[in-house]
């Protein structure tokens, strides 16, 4: 009875170290992306913790101030967590072994995790565990060190797209403003480029936001300035250049926008926000409104910019484009905390709690 459950013991062991382990290579080796529940909950926990502090606040900057440090906080947490399970598991393989005493156990597999000497074995196969356990505690911070350089690297490549964005956009980004102000100084047969752009970005953004979660919650340097913002500006201004602007079809608007409401759908399956199954307008919603819409065209008009006649159908057409990133735009924005933007934070507190704390997913085929 007692080798069975030393037995038992062991596996508990080997299960714990070899599930801790597929954890740190799934978040910092396997180039695609995959969930760990470790690192969920590690997430999660910390949110709880966050959510505290914010309850005080008052103002979109104190918020900010204090959210600026849960990715980094988060981050940092997940080599203890995986230190702790894994001295855990060490532990138990070491009991199971006939090292005598929890005690010693853990003082055991805490010495040879942090390659401190300060226990030993005259056990062969103990031994060996010493020697992989403290292999593994290596392995694990070089990760981290490996992983952060690649993840600011992303973040920068980011970043420096959307502070562009505030010279062309304004700030907070507005997609009307946007079309104005290359209307103004560039030309609006310039925007051609600049799709093409955008559409790389958000290319980059699918790949990096879903293998290198983390990087969803970290905050631009400006507290005003907000990547999920960037995203739906941009997105808005295709939109409304496609449908609504006088100007000669762009293959390049129509793929940077579908390139933007994929990466956004990626990247809201991988937290599990359930979403609409290939939405159409009118059957599905979008939280424009027609005066909204109208509103919009009216200064495009006053300040020179070619509408084409028929409003009805450019508004069918806008809505068209909305309806596929509608949605996960705003549980991003709510999801992230993003700083008020027109047509997109500023309406998507309503969604916080009514949607984002369920915990089924929708798939979506693209």
């Amino acid at each position: 009875m007692v080798i069975l459950i030393r037995i038992i013991v062991f596996i508990f062991g080997l299960a714990l170290v070899i599930t801790t382990f597929f954890s740190a290579i799934s978040t910092f080796v396997l180039p695609r992306s995959a969930r760990s529940r470790l690192n969920r909950i590690v997430f999660g926990l910390l949110r709880k913790v966050f959510d505290i502090p914010l309850r005080f606040t008052s103002t979109f900057a104190q918020r900010d101030s204090i959210m600026a440090y849960y990715a980094p906080i988060g981050l940092m947490l997940l080599v203890p967590a995986w230190y702790v399970l894994t001295a855990i598991g060490y532990a138990a393989m070491y009991w199971s072994l006939g090292v005598p005493g929890w005690i010693m156990d853990f003082r055991l597999s805490g010495s040879s995790l942090l390659t401190l000497g300060l226990a030993a074995s005259d056990d062969f196969f103990v031994n060996i565990l010493i020697f992989s356990e403290a292999t593994l505690g290596l392995v694990l911070v070089a990760l981290l060190i490996a992983y952060l350089p690649t993840m600011y690297s992303a973040f920068s490549r980011r970043e420096q797209a959307v502070n562009l964005l505030e010279v062309r956009a304004g700030n907070p980004p507005s997609a009307v403003e946007m079309i104005l102000r290359f209307n103004r100084i560039h030309g609006l047969d310039r925007l051609n480029d600049y799709w093409s752009l955008w559409e790389n970005w958000f290319a980059d953004i699918e790949e990096s936001h879903t293998v290198l979660p983390a990087l969803v919650f970290f905050r631009s340097p400006r507290p005003q300035n907000s990547w999920v913002v960037a995203a739906g500006t941009i997105l808005d201004a295709a939109a409304l250049t496609v449908s609504a602007v006088d100007v000669p079809r762009s293959a390049s608007a129509q793929l940077c926008i579908r390139a933007g409401f994929i990466a956004l759908a990626r990247v809201t399956e991988y937290f599990d926000i359930p979403s609409p199954v290939n939405p159409h307008f009118p059957e599905s919603k979008i939280s424009i409104t027609r005066d909204e819409f109208n509103t919009a065209l009216d200064r495009l008009a006053e300040n020179g910019v070619a509408l084409k006649p028929d409003r009805d159908q450019a508004w069918i057409d806008f809505a068209g484009w909305r309806v596929n990133y509608d949605f996960t735009l705003l549980a991003l924005c709510a999801l992230t905390m993003a700083p008020p933007a027109p047509w997109s934070s500023d309406r998507a507190p309503r969604l916080k709690h009514s949607l984002l704390s369920t915990g089924f997913r929708q798939r979506q085929d693209r």
